[in-house]
């Protein structure tokens, strides 16, 4: 078994393995020329993405710099905004669907380090000999999200459509659709409804209108 399979299988894996450190560095080369592209740059960006991603849904926008890991671990649909300094760690699968919208600096992260010091260090392989491994979990996003700020979302986490994620939360845990959730941990304030329309917020809405439904 390869140690890219161990990964999807929620096994141990040794990320120091020649053929993770090649996916890897090949994902960090291209985090790095994307970031150094400019945004009307547009055909060179989506070039880079195309070699980068697994998938990359039209009308998706990074404004950059963007960092991956592996890259090929992550689908994301299409129509997504993501602000500046977008890191996504994607040991385990990342998948992200349409229509969301990320703040500056935000993070998905997937693997997982043993919690006690000495196992962090190293394990033991079957013949006995040291070596460093951690294990990763997927992370799921629906659609028509809006992530604040600084926002880190955990291994393992899924989170549903139409969710509102509140500046600097650390979401540790799954969230159901149609949530406002915020803090650290991140949970769910309330259940999102008609009365968040902007219709009822007629001074900040102006002379623009609600599309009816």
């Amino acid at each position: 078994m390869s140690e890219e399979e161990r990964i999807f299988r929620g096994q141990l894996f040794c990320p120091g393995a020649p053929e993770l450190k090649a996916i890897k560095l090949r994902s960090h080369k291209l985090s790095a020329q994307y970031s150094a592209t400019y945004e009307d740059d547009v055909e060179t960006r989506a070039a880079i993405l195309k070699l980068l991603l697994a998938e990359c849904g039209e009308g998706t926008f990074f404004q950059g710099p963007i960092f991956f890991h592996y890259g090929k671990h992550t689908r994301i649909g299409k129509r997504n905004f993501f602000n500046y300094n977008l890191t996504i760690q994607d040991d385990a699968l990342v998948t992200i669907g349409n229509d969301n919208n990320f703040g500056p600096n935000a993070t998905i992260v997937t693997p997982i380090h043993p919690m006690l010091p000495e196992e962090r260090r190293f394990l033991l392989d079957p013949q006995g000999k040291p070596i460093r491994l951690c294990y990763a979990k997927p992370v799921v996003i629906g659609n028509d999200c809006w992530f604040g700020a600084n926002v880190t979302v955990c291994p393992g986490v899924t989170i549903g459509d139409n969710c509102v994620i509140g500046a600097g939360s650390v979401v540790t845990r799954d969230i159901p659709a149609n949530s406002f959730a915020a803090g650290v941990p991140c949970k769910v304030i309330r259940t999102l409804s008609a009365d968040d329309s902007m219709i009822n917020h007629p001074d900040i809405l102006a002379e623009y209108q609600v599309p009816q439904k």
